[in-house]
């Protein structure tokens, strides 16, 4: 509570490093910021395009393939690009670092609120995308806030030990690009949960995203609230629970350690 209450309190500083982070990542490029939203368009249109007319995918169940990737993608969209920015926030901000004054653990808060503009933005263009198909927005929509405080509070707890990390050890890097590569297709964002036997189900269920994917997608179009399923939601919260305390732990063990190493 006292570090939310800090962060409230330097709301300012928060916003004018967010708003840097956000410029000096397409800084020099002539469209600029516009490549942040252009690159997950193309990338859908280009998904969209193989799934819709290459293949020619059915519908999953009652909804056309093009609205159920887009509801679960978003998201998906949102983790990977944070959690690779956040991972080098410490690395890459080493003169804040240096700075006695500077709270070292707002860094990856940073990077996760940068991605969360262009997430905000899709997340807008999801809901627009959905009702153009005929599937009118029911309360079940506001939900998807709380899945997305879900999967800020679970990346928090994931950057804070990656970022950590990453300071003595620059493998680091590579492996979370190896797992996100991977938890990508052990996601089902592409594939529906349903194709996995139910008595394997519960091994996938280790991997957190498939409650945030599958929770976005409840918002959007299956109209489920999250407390229906209340085995997954204690699996995903002792989970992100063990994520953040983890994170907390070795961030605060090494932090002292970053400016000497940097």
């Amino acid at each position: 509570m006292s570090y939310l209450k800090e962060l409230v309190n330097s709301q300012s500083m928060l916003f004018q490093l967010v708003k840097n982070d956000f410029k000096a990542k397409y800084l020099g490029s002539y469209l600029g910021m516009f490549w942040a939203f252009i690159n997950p368009i193309i990338t859908i249109l280009v998904f969209w395009i193989v799934f819709q007319f290459g293949f020619r995918s059915m519908p999953v169940g009652d909804y056309p393939y093009v609205v159920w990737l887009i509801s679960g993608i978003i998201v998906w969209f949102f983790f990977s690009e944070s959690l690779g920015s956040g991972t080098h926030s410490i690395v890459d901000n080493s003169f804040l670092v240096k700075k006695v004054s500077f709270r070292v653990s707002y860094l990856p808060v940073i990077k996760i609120l940068s991605g969360l503009i262009i997430h905000l933005f899709f997340i807008i263009a999801a809901f627009i995308i959905v009702w153009s198909y005929g599937y009118e927005p029911t309360l079940h929509l506001l939900q998807v806030f709380y899945y997305l405080i879900s999967v800020i509070i679970l990346l928090l707890g994931l950057t804070w030990l990656t970022s950590s990390i990453y300071v003595f050890f620059r493998d680091t890097s590579q492996i979370i690009s190896i797992i996100i590569s991977l938890g990508f297709w052990l996601t089902p964002v592409f594939w529906t949960f349903s194709m996995v036997p139910e008595k394997y189900q519960i091994f996938f269920r280790i991997n957190p995203m498939i409650y945030i994917v599958e929770g976005y997608r409840s918002s959007f179009l299956y109209h489920q609230w999250f407390w229906e399923d209340i085995p997954s939601l204690i699996m995903f919260w002792g989970e992100v629970a063990v994520i953040f305390l983890l994170g907390v732990f070795v961030f605060k063990r090494l932090r002292t350690q970053f400016s000497d190493v940097i």
